[in-house]
């Protein structure tokens, strides 16, 4: 329990572990102190003492290294730690069952299991892609008589989506304190804050919007280490992330990824907004966008989104140097319709090309295309969506329809055009 500090604090909590161990199996390790010698003494003696191979289990084996990912010296210098840990297991081969061990991330075997080629990774093997959560058919088979009344679309929409190539899957901790409470809350993102990940995603200006259908290979989607970190996978390996579907490149598997679900859709970039304004505020911006969506009057967004830009200290573009980022702009915008649990659809695809974002609320639907100029307004962006003509594809689909087109200044570090036209 608890986070470990270094790679000092890190031999302690093992040689706990370790004399918890000793104690359990009756089992006196002669050199105790050795955090590797005894482990390999523990495997052994238990093997010997018990007339069958010992199988070790270990849970979360990447935490000491994620306790301390946002120092990558501490951090480097535990995964070494853990790497002559893990070790013994390859010494103590002829003494073992098997091992298995869970954890959040996925490191390579190179940096934390050097020698160890007989793992075998299970995270995306269909054949295991339901065993960390509930089917829709378990959950109400087993929560039988806990679901009168209850919507189970509006549980599937909150909760389902986890998916490892095969069936999607229900978080049941979200599961099981949804049904104590019958309240929907973002209970499984309530118990941690992605702030290393934010901070990742604004350093490597990941376009937030684009998470929606991020699209990776496979060693971009498999394994990280502390040294070379990059945000898709570690958003995909701690849950932010899964997997909505694949597609070959020759030889090659593309991964699609995207939100498995509202509560991560919504908290996740709820929590992004965190990072540029008090929550006071932010709670403002979303009453006054909300009520601009809901009377239908999207000129009225304009102002608010201003302030927003406006409220961000510059010194904070200064630091990042976002202000000519396209994708940072989108961000917010996006961010803020998702968190009040919109419909946004990012990139959708029309005869003519991409649509930067899409946002429909009540039969209504708001068109955006974003620009970044230098300075002065151009016009280039609702240009574009009266050229491409992007609203076509929802004649039908909503009985009013805007285009918006929203051009950023690179020194104004803000909105210089905010165009609506209605097409409807």
């Amino acid at each position: 329990a608890g986070v470990i500090e270094d790679e000092n604090d890190l031999i302690k909590r093992i040689l706990l572990i370790l004399e918890e161990n000793q104690e359990t199996l009756e089992i006196t390790c002669k050199h105790a102190e050795d955090y590797r010698a005894c482990f390999y003494e523990l495997i052994k003696k238990a093997a010997q003492k018990y007339g069958t191979k010992t199988v070790v289990l270990v849970d979360e084996y990447d935490k000491p290294i994620l306790d301390r990912i946002d120092s990558i010296e501490t951090a480097a210098r535990i995964r070494e730690k853990l790497k002559n840990f893990y070790s013994v297991l390859k010494d103590a081969d002829p003494y073992l069952k098997f091992c298995f061990l869970t954890g959040v991330t996925k490191f390579s075997k190179v940096s934390i299991f050097s020698g160890l080629n007989n793992l075998e990774d299970i995270t995306i093997s269909p054949d295991y892609a339901t065993i960390c959560g509930y089917t829709q058919e378990e959950f109400e088979k087993t929560f039988v008589d806990r679901l009168e009344g209850i919507d189970l679309s509006e549980v599937r929409r909150w909760y389902n989506g986890y998916s490892w190539l095969g069936e999607p899957v229900y978080n049941p901790f979200d599961i099981l304190l949804f049904l104590r409470n019958f309240e929907f809350r973002p209970y499984w993102f309530e118990t941690g804050t992605p702030t290393f990940l934010i901070k990742l995603l604004l350093a490597r200006k990941l376009n937030v919007a684009k998470l929606e259908k991020l699209e990776v290979g496979d060693e971009l989607l498999e394994s990280f280490d502390v040294d070379r970190i990059y945000p898709e996978t570690v958003l995909f390996q701690t849950g932010y992330l899964t997997i909505k579907g694949t597609r070959r490149r020759g030889p090659l598997t593309k991964y699609i990824l995207g939100f498995p679900n509202l509560e991560v859709r919504t908290s996740f970039n709820n929590f992004l907004l965190n990072t540029f304004s008090d929550l006071p505020t932010k709670e403002e911006h979303y009453d006054r966008i909300y009520e601009a969506l809901e009377r239908g009057r999207p000129e009225e967004l304009e102002r608010v989104f201003k302030a927003i830009f406006a409220g961000i200290p510059h010194d904070w573009f200064r630091k990042t140097g976002l202000e000519e980022y396209e994708g940072f702009y989108a961000s917010v915008f996006y961010a803020y319709f998702c968190g009040l649990g919109l419909d946004v659809r990012v990139e959708e695809a029309t005869n003519q090309g991409r649509l930067d974002m899409a946002v429909l609320f009540e039969g209504r639907c708001y068109l955006f295309e974003f620009k970044v100029v230098e300075d002065e307004a151009t016009g280039d962006a609702l240009k574009q969506l009266k050229e491409k003509r992007y609203f076509e594809k929802y004649k039908g689909k909503c009985e009013k329809i805007w285009l918006i087109g929203v051009e950023f200044s690179k020194r104004e570090r803000n909105i210089v055009s905010f165009e609506v036209e209605d097409v409807s």
